[in-house]
């Protein structure tokens, strides 16, 4: 059955790939980007795709949102700063509040009454590996966002609507290259393909999973973390901060 699916932060990355992967698919997929460049580019190779170009954090853009009837959304939107807390420009934090925090709750809220109504729907919100460790203020909304998801999943458990936090480590995108992150020194095994995130998340928010951690080598880590004293958590995560998505 088609479904119609609002992704966010889909110019390029994960995004872009769940975008044109869920059209093939045979859905209403409404792509959302951040610039008139972005969505022109992408309106053009994908011309499949509704493509709008919309601020995220702008009130008139989210009540206009409101309008639509989303039977999926997916939060994606996103960016890290590569600066310690105490070194970082306070704008710059405030914006990752708005885009990783405040953009998607609001999102949810807005999108969540109508799914509620029609006792259907799903929501993925992408967090990231950084949510189960303490590596500065990426680290902190994506724990937010975590959580939140698995409150909402357990809050609509008895309706028909979906809630999944998808949790991947790194990933090829331009994300890094973005926030100037230097990660020549990662192994190949540790970097994941944007189009099996695309399958895995899909597959899981379908099954109910509240929490999706892509690839074995991941799994591992979030099991390893959870066994380990949390200051050493804190130890790790400070040396990794922002490098995760």
């Amino acid at each position: 059955m088609s479904k119609t699916i609002l992704i966010t932060g889909a110019g390029s990355g994960f995004g872009k790939g769940a975008a044109i992967a869920l059209a093939a698919r045979g859905h209403h997929v409404i792509a959302t980007t951040e610039t008139s460049e972005q969505a022109s580019a992408l309106a053009k190779e994908a011309p499949q795709l509704q493509v709008e170009k919309v601020d995220i954090t702008n009130s008139a853009d989210i009540a206009k949102i409101s309008a639509w009837d989303i039977d999926v959304l997916i939060n994606n939107a996103g960016f890290g700063i590569n600066k310690a807390f105490t070194r970082s420009d306070l704008a710059k934090e405030e914006e990752v509040l708005k885009v990783l925090v405040r953009t998607p709750m609001r999102l949810m809220h807005v999108a969540l009454p109508g799914m509620k109504e029609r006792n259907s729907g799903v929501v993925i919100n992408v967090s990231s590996i950084a949510s189960f460790i303490a590596g500065g203020a990426y680290s902190a909304s994506k724990a937010y966002l975590t959580v939140l998801s698995e409150s909402l999943s357990t809050e609509l458990s008895t309706t028909n609507i979906k809630v999944c936090a998808l949790c991947p480590g790194f990933t090829r995108t331009e994300f890094h290259q973005r926030g100037r992150m230097k990660m020549a020194g990662l192994p190949n095994f540790m970097w994941l393909n944007s189009d099996f995130l695309v399958a895995k998340a899909w597959k899981d928010a379908i099954a109910g999973k509240p929490v999706s951690i892509p690839g074995w080598q991941y799994k591992l880590l979030v099991g390893v973390i959870s066994l380990m004293p949390r200051s050493l958590v804190r130890r790790v995560g400070m040396n990794l901060r922002v490098k995760q998505r």
